[in-house]
């Protein structure tokens, strides 16, 4: 038992000293900010192949299937009659 306190104290130990220099360099380090520019080719920006990133891609039809005529119904099922059984 005394050998997994001590593993633990050192863990812990050790937790410690990375929260404090994570702590230290937010504190301590102050970013540098310059100006950045990317090269984006003339190719990609019209569209100059098919088969490019910028590629139209073929969407999945998501629309609901339209239901046949004279079944439509009113939406509110709250209000229907419920379905009688059939009497034999």
């Amino acid at each position: 038992m005394p050998s997994l306190i001590r593993f633990l104290i050192v863990l812990l130990f050790l937790a410690g000293l990375v929260y404090g220099g994570m702590v230290a360099l937010v504190a301590l380090v102050e970013p540098q900010t310059r100006e950045m520019t990317v090269r984006i080719p003339t190719r990609d920006l019209l569209g100059g192949t098919e088969s490019g990133p910028l590629a139209p891609t073929a969407l999945p039809d998501l629309a609901p299937d339209p239901e046949p005529a004279g079944t439509e119904e009113s939406g509110n099922d709250a209000e229907a009659a419920p379905e009688q059984p059939a009497n034999e």
